[in-house]
């Protein structure tokens, strides 16, 4: 069906997710889907300009090459690099010692919603986690992404049907940046998206574009597909702890 284009890459995702045990009833195996764009600053964003979105051929901890190189020599020498300690050498080798789907990062991305809200809270002992640490740009977390190897957190299906987790509406105190002194309230937004709301639709219409239709199987291949294990993901650079 998808083939024929009967049903669309979001409800592609959505039953490649549930069909693979991910199910919003449990964080730690929430569904998972990519990040599909890499423009965060134009005024206006133009889906027919190929440039505009993420090689989804690549890991997300290698879309910027530059990190390529880290990720390679972290893997080769493993253990020196990493000061990982592995006594009995049972640990195999890997590209990233943290993942791009887990609970601590669901709980990120929807730390303004209820029940979400109380879940950092109770993993951060009581309190908000540092502010400068949330949740608080989408164009900066892109940059954070594309700065640091060690941060390879893809996205959740909210980011392309739910535009209330943009915004504080229960008017938490989410501190403020140590640098700007700048208050955490709503997410701030791509200067192409006017409202959470213009975002949503824009970012869903970018995952239903032609070009994400024709490379959205490159991504599959490396989190549902041949390129999660073996010598193909060793090659992709996409082994995980």
């Amino acid at each position: 069906k998808w083939v024929n284009r009967e049903i669309s890459n979001f409800d592609y995702l959505i039953q490649l997710n549930t069909m693979a045990g991910r199910t919003y009833n449990d964080l730690a195996q929430y569904p998972v889907f990519p990040w599909i764009l890499r423009d965060y600053t134009s005024e206006e964003l133009d889906l027919n300009n190929p440039a505009v979105f993420r090689d989804l051929s690549k890991p997300i901890g290698v879309v910027n090459e530059k990190n390529a190189k880290t990720v390679k020599e972290k893997y080769i020498s493993f253990f020196r690099y990493e000061n990982f300690e592995d006594p009995l050498g049972m640990i195999d080798k890997f590209h990233y010692g943290t993942h791009y789907s887990n609970a601590a990062g669901v709980m990120h991305y929807l730390i303004r919603v209820e029940p979400f809200t109380t879940l950092h809270i109770q993993l951060q002992s009581g309190r908000f986690d540092c502010a400068d640490r949330q949740f608080h740009s989408i164009p900066a977390t892109w940059q954070a992404l594309m700065d640091n190897p060690n941060d390879v957190k893809e996205l959740i299906p909210e980011f392309f049907y739910f535009p209330e987790f943009l915004e504080n509406q229960n008017g938490f105190n989410l501190g403020q940046l140590q640098m700007s002194k700048e208050v955490v309230n709503d997410v701030v937004l791509p200067k192409w998206a006017h409202s959470p709301e213009d975002f949503i639709y824009k970012h869903r219409k970018a995952l239903e574009s032609e070009y994400v239709s024709a490379h959205l199987h490159e991504w599959i291949d490396l989190i549902f597909g041949y390129k999660q294990r073996g010598p193909a993901a060793v090659e992709a650079l996409n082994v995980f702890y």
